[in-house]
């Protein structure tokens, strides 16, 4: 209980975020719904008059559809032909007085509606709006008036066309929008209404916060069971119905539900429900539209598996999803330290800066302060999971974030910022780069969801990575020749802050280690530089010792010797320069003992230092050449 706790504190501390627009990266509405209300895809607007006139109807496409309506416990959850209705807005065999006349068999769904609407309509909670609209659709013309408006369209019979054919194109022309913007037939088209004014500008109806309280003040006068809540320990009205459409508005999956009362779901134990746990109807509105607001907000979700990260006051928190660049663009995070590249970065100074760039905002924490992480999914589209779910005060999860953000680090080079130019970080790759490098960019979301789910408790609790994943990365960016020079860059710099995890190395080359897998990988640096230094600006090829780097880091021993007999002509094509390579080579492999000169197998740690080695000699080759630019 303790998640749906937070999350009715949650949406308790944000309640001045009721009805206010947000907008997500791909320009959809969503708001933090208010209690009794849900969402759903309109395909037709209907504009009614102040007296309850028919004034203009439209299609609803794109962005714009999605619509924030009242609902009832029974509708909330409502499923099959003779479903309850929604009290106002709904699809048109509910709200249309005149289906039966246009080819419907039912008349029952138009009488539950329109009564249920009269119910609110002369109720002391009644706005003009819903009286407005109740005075129109109890005349029962909707649809011979969406006809005359051409929004529907009928047959050679005077019936709604059921399914688009060409023989209609005589009648019609090309294919009305309707048929495209409905799945199924017209019948199935779900209405939205609003009033229309033209002595002054009316707030659409499902932006109306006057409209949400009058419902809301119009249904809770109808709750009436009192039980114990579970979640706050007061006796409130409560409800077994709990609501759908958490990840999006065609989500049918719950998080709670017990309808199942001739299988196993009580297995024996129970005889009601009720005998499990009992949860208000006002928490579980809460919490739930609470948890769809987050998901929109700043949920991740891959393969319909939601990965989702919050505060209880304050919900903007860093996610543990997030690389280190995402985070320094943070624009909660009150001092963000500069994202220049650092020659000489410890692990330690990487701590420092990172804890600089949230210390602003640790400061305003109060003792309370606590964050949520859950994980959900669905095995069946009918019910969803919390696979994971963890509580922690603020300040400790923050220090937990900087532990992985400063221990899990490497350079990084795969970015690009706002003008989609590349840039360099320093710091810890996000969980879903570390999914495409570990298995590949064409790794499935099943796969790269799974890894998402394994490496939180790493950072969370601070555990190990698991051996199979850094194992893969490192084989992968063992093997270049299978893979684009960018893909492979990122493939490597990622496996390197994998294993440095274990390591606790430094980027900036480390010329005192003399562990052997780090000297064997900076031979194999230097021999790409070398070689790469000798080929023109045309010749793009691999340098021998990437190609041959697979069967480097099998047979070091033998592969060497190829390598570096290779290396000869390249040599002597640079000269002089040619010759502090060779120097170089020399100085690196006297460093290796006699007897571990052999061909078992390296370790990660050889990654580490061909990355170190490499960068130190294009670094030097940038400032060299820089030096010569100045002195021209």
């Amino acid at each position: 209980m303790s998640w749906l706790l937070n999350l009715y504190e949650t949406y308790e501390s944000n309640v001045d975020q009721v009805g206010k627009i947000e907008f997500k990266h791909n320009g959809n509405e969503f708001t933090l719904l208010p209690i009794s209300h849900t969402t759903q895809t309109a395909h037709i607007e209907v504009q009614i008059t102040e007296d309850g006139e028919f004034h203009s109807a439209s299609i609803v496409d794109g962005a714009d559809a999605i619509t924030v309506i009242p609902c009832t416990e029974d509708s909330a959850s409502r499923s099959g032909i003779k479903a309850p209705p929604y009290p106002l807005h709904d699809k048109l065999s509910y709200v249309a007085g005149d289906f039966t006349s246009f080819g419907g068999k039912q008349k029952e769904p138009f009488n539950n509606y329109i009564k249920q609407l009269e119910e609110w309509a002369v109720s002391p909670f009644a706005v003009p709006k819903v009286k407005s609209i109740y005075t129109y659709l109890k005349k029962g013309q909707l649809i011979r008036d969406l006809v005359n408006e051409g929004i529907l369209y009928l047959d050679e019979d005077g019936k709604l066309i059921k399914k688009w054919d060409k023989k209609y194109e005589a009648l019609y022309g090309e294919k009305p929008k309707i048929f495209s913007v409905v799945a199924g037939e017209q019948a199935s088209a779900f209405v939205r209404f609003n009033v229309y004014s033209a002595t002054k500008v009316l707030t659409s109806i499902w932006k109306d916060k006057e409209m949400y309280e009058s419902f809301i003040n119009y249904y809770n006068g109808k709750l009436s069971d009192n039980d114990y809540c579970y979640v706050t320990g007061k006796n409130k009205p409560f409800t077994e119905k709990h609501a759908n459409k958490i990840r999006n508005s065609g989500d049918k999956a719950k998080l709670i539900s017990a309808n199942d009362k001739s299988g196993f779901t009580f297995r024996g134990r129970f005889t009601d429900s009720k005998q499990v746990a009992t949860i208000s109807y006002e928490v579980s509105q809460k919490a739930h539209n609470a948890l769809k607001w987050l998901i929109n907000r700043q949920g991740k979700i891959i393969d319909n598996r939601v990965f989702l990260v919050w505060g209880n006051d304050d919900v903007n928190v860093p996610n543990t999803t997030d690389d280190t660049y995402d985070l320094y663009s943070l624009d909660f995070l009150r001092e963000t330290p500069e994202k220049t590249e650092r020659i000489s970065y410890t692990n330690k100074e990487f701590a420092t800066e990172f804890a600089k760039a949230i210390e602003g905002y640790k400061n305003n924490l109060s003792i309370k302060s606590n964050v949520n992480i859950m994980i959900l999914d669905s095995a069946t589209t009918g019910r969803l999971a919390v696979l994971y779910y963890r509580n922690l005060n603020k300040e400790e999860y923050l220090n937990r974030l900087i532990n992985w953000h400063s221990t899990c680090v490497w350079r990084h080079t795969y970015r690009k910022d706002g003008d989609g130019k590349r840039v360099t970080f320093i710091g810890t790759p996000a969980t879903k780069d570390i999914a495409f490098a570990a298995y590949g960019p064409t790794a499935s979301d099943k796969v790269v969801k799974g890894l998402m789910e394994r490496i939180l408790p790493c950072i969370i609790d601070q555990r190990e990575i698991p051996e199979d994943i850094t194992k893969s990365a490192f084989y992968r960016a063992s093997n270049p020749v299978g893979m684009e020079r960018w893909e492979w860059e990122k493939t490597l710099s990622i496996a390197c802050a994998l294993i440095n995890k274990k390591e606790g190395y430094t980027v900036s080359l480390d010329k005192e280690n003399n562990d052997r897998d780090y000297l064997f990988g900076r031979l194999l640096a230097i021999a790409d530089v070398l070689e790469r230094s000798a080929l023109g600006p045309d010749e793009n090829r691999s340098t021998n010792a990437i190609r041959f780097m697979n069967s480097f880091s099998k047979h070091p021993e033998r592969t060497w010797k190829t390598i570096q007999a290779s290396l000869q002509p390249y040599q002597m094509r640079l000269g002089k320069k040619g010759q502090y390579f060779s120097m170089l080579i020399d100085e690196v492999a006297s460093r290796i003992n006699l007897e571990d000169f052999n061909n078992k197998p390296l370790s990660g740690k050889y990654l580490l230092g061909f990355y170190s080695q490499r960068h130190e000699l294009y670094q030097k080759h940038e400032k060299n050449t820089n030096e010569g630019e100045n002195q021209e």
